[in-house]
């Protein structure tokens, strides 16, 4: 399937100028109807970084509406190769504040996409979905794939909300969800590298800047209290989009003996990460298995290959990462911060 398929989902209004064609004209850009990705392989070779720049108006518009991009067969090796490709996408990238998954950074603000171990799958979740500053692209580039396992699958945002019961939706429109984080030295990142100060002073800045509230304990242990709406318009194509890590953050979503270990260690209320409604109740079982469910027929996944870089648009499309065997080294990157203040949702999940 060629470029020319996508152009009245890229531009609806209009026919894409003429320079645009040409530059199109280098690629093939090829799906299965609705699969994800959307592949893009050159038809000769060419320089992936400098073509980015000059095709980024479609491609940014190809990524609102389908959500995730592969670009395939390119001469893309490492770090450097990947921040030039992200910089003339969106510029900067983003630094990783506010962060909940161990990364190492690689340069700049390119960084490993997780230091979990091998042997864990993570669930699927849009990057930063609990942030004011929200991320709307996020970048994995494949140095070395996995020799079994290792793959990101991803899944439509927009399908897994119009899978899930409406009246589910419904009720967190209405409340919200809660994501309450205790930061304790033997579980997790210690505060002062998820928001990458310091002092109480400037966290507490910094925490009311970001819409979070928290409150310090008898032990002088930090807990935060996140408030979100549970869905998102995108601001561009104003598709509504389950948007939110309710699932993957709820204590169910830990295997049974990790459960045991930490209930034991902390008690229900110091688990180090919980999820309820916006207005503190528990989440019922049967609809946390209702929203896993939906996350699992959305599922779609491909296998990575050397020199491979994956764009998604982070509101449209979730990722995850399944577990795997022998080396696998992914980098990161994010960027072209939205500023949800300002969102209908935002404002009604915090008035």
């Amino acid at each position: 399937m060629k470029f020319s398929d996508y152009r009245k989902v890229v531009t609806p209004a209009s026919a894409l100028p003429a320079e645009q064609d040409a530059l199109l004209d280098l690629v093939e850009i090829a799906s299965n109807h609705d699969e994800l990705p959307i592949f893009v392989t050159p038809k000769r070779p060419i320089d992936l970084a400098a073509w980015l720049a000059a095709a980024a108006p479609s491609l940014h518009a190809l990524a609102d509406t389908r959500g995730a991009l592969l670009f395939r067969g390119f001469s893309v090796h490492g770090a450097v190769d990947m921040e030039r490709c992200v910089r003339n996408l969106i510029g900067e990238p983003m630094d990783y504040r506010e962060n909940t998954s161990p990364r190492t950074a690689v340069r700049g603000n390119i960084r490993t996409s997780t230091d979990y171990p091998e042997t864990e799958t993570i669930l699927l979740h849009n990057e930063h979905s609990y942030s004011r500053l929200f991320p709307m692209r996020v970048f994995f580039h494949c140095t070395v794939p996995a020799s079994s396992g290792g793959n990101t699958p991803i899944a439509d945002c927009g399908g897994v909300q119009r899978r899930i019961d409406p009246a589910i939706v419904q009720r967190f429109r209405e409340r919200g969800w809660l994501y309450v984080r205790n930061f304790v030295a033997e579980v997790g990142q210690s505060w002062q590298t998820v928001y990458q100060c310091e002092d109480r002073d400037t966290l507490e800045r910094l925490l009311d800047d970001a819409d979070i509230g928290f409150e310090w304990n008898a032990a002088g242990r930090l807990r935060t209290r996140i408030l979100r709406p549970a869905e998102s318009r995108h601001p561009t194509t104003g598709e509504s989009l389950w948007l939110n890590h309710l699932l993957f953050w709820h204590f169910s979503s830990l295997d049974l003996q990790m459960q045991r270990m930490i209930r034991s260690e902390f008690g229900e209320s110091e688990l180090p990460h919980q999820t309820y409604y916006g207005d503190g109740e528990p989440i019922e079982e049967d609809v946390l298995a209702n929203i896993r469910e939906a996350y699992e027929q959305e599922r779609r996944a491909f296998a990575w290959q050397a020199g491979d870089l994956l764009m998604l648009d982070n509101m449209k499309v979730a990722h995850g990462r399944d577990a795997y065997v022998g080396p696998r080294n992914l980098l990161f990157a994010m960027g072209h911060p939205y500023d949800r203040r300002n969102s209908n949702e935002w404002i009604r999940a915090h008035a």
